[in-house]
């Protein structure tokens, strides 16, 4: 009878699984197949299975039943032995593979990958392989602008060599790595946010009318959804507007789960839960003296940093407050859900979108 409980989980967990083109359980998430015509893929798979415990088993089917949006939590940590599974020649850590066989099957690397910041499985004996207490990370699309050439009052020393830095350092803290010990990049959130203050004031607009109050943000993570079940955080569902455009009732209906942002070691990061794409734009994602404005696309499922506070504080040493395009203000963040603004889309500013949130930072 025990037996047969087991392999009933099993059974539900291969019936999850994603194929060629699939966008089963990840809205979209899926991409092409990765499946491997030898099959190692599926015997790893049966490894990985055997050596999760019941209890461990029963906690990923849930968190698949669920698709992340049980709780803010994604479901509870699924912890497995911090070793990689073997199959010939080839090898996989577990979180990868869990994530490629239920959300990505595109995947291919550790460090295409981030864990999230509510995943608390932290020690060096165990990972966790919950596939929804993982994102995609975005690629950048072009390289690391050149902010700035001369440092104020830095004797004439030219900066890119900080951010030649800042970007080696984060390639290398990304990078796959044979050692089957080595730590997990450091994503864990900020320890200088306190309930004593707010790090940070989300407003929702439509179009060019914001809707409700400021919402503060005290904890180091909030989800801004509209219709999450049993979700916590900056409820979208709740604002009541008299006579909404109908394109802004489509696009609300849209937003579902939202985004997670979180406040962390090195910066603020969004994390796309809905099933469509959410669109980015802050201080530090584009070259602070072009005249493009840069706006970032964000599938569902992926995440990106948003605000990266070191690049902040150069950009204000280096361009001051003088911007050229007009009004700036360097701690500010605009997301707007499913339809995109700027010189690439057919809206030109982020007040013609229907559903869009500024994220106004404070540094007190």
């Amino acid at each position: 009878m025990f037996g047969s409980r087991r392999s009933a989980v099993v059974r539900r967990l291969w019936g999850k699984r994603c194929w060629a083109g699939s966008t089963k359980s990840g809205g979209g998430e899926g991409g092409q197949n990765a499946e491997d015509p030898q099959g190692g893929l599926k015997l790893v798979t049966h490894s990985l299975f055997k050596r999760l415990k019941d209890e461990q088993l029963e906690l990923l089917a849930q968190a698949l039943d669920a698709r992340g949006t049980d709780d803010d939590r994604g479901g509870c940590c699924v912890r497995f032995p911090r070793s990689e599974l073997r199959v010939g020649k080839q090898s996989y850590w577990p979180q990868v593979l869990t994530c490629r066989l239920f959300r990505w099957p595109d995947l291919r690397h550790l460090h295409q990958l981030k864990r999230l910041c509510f995943c608390i499985c932290e020690d060096h004996a165990t990972v966790c392989c919950n596939p929804y207490h993982f994102s995609r990370l975005c690629e950048p699309e072009t390289p690391p602008p050149p902010y700035s050439k001369v440092l104020p009052g830095s004797n004439g020393k030219n900066i890119d060599d900080l951010f030649e830095r800042e970007s080696a350092r984060e390639h290398r803290a990304n990078e796959p790595s044979n050692n089957m010990n080595e730590d997990w990049p450091d994503f864990s959130l900020s320890p200088r946010v306190t309930r004593e203050g707010h790090w940070c004031s989300v407003a929702y607009w439509e179009h060019r009318t914001r809707v409700g109050r400021l919402y503060a943000v005290h904890e180091p993570s909030v989800g801004v959804f509209c219709d999450l079940p049993r979700g916590t955080g900056f409820c979208l569902g709740h604002l009541h507007v008299d006579n909404r455009h109908e394109l802004v009732r489509r696009t609300r209906g849209k937003i579902g789960g939202g985004i997670l942002l979180s406040k962390e070691q090195d910066g603020v990061w969004a994390y796309n839960r809905s099933e469509h794409p959410i669109f980015v734009n802050s201080p530090t994602l584009g070259h602070p003296r072009s005249r493009t404005l840069s706006v970032h696309k964000v599938l569902p499922g992926y995440s990106i940093k948003v605000f990266d506070y070191d690049r902040s504080f150069v950009l204000q040493q280096t361009v001051g407050l003088d911007f050229p395009d007009g009004p700036y203000d360097p701690n500010s963040i605009r997301i707007s859900f499913a339809k995109g603004w700027g010189p690439c889309y057919s809206r030109q500013f982020i007040t013609s979108c229907p559903c869009w949130l500024e994220i106004l930072l404070n540094h007190t």
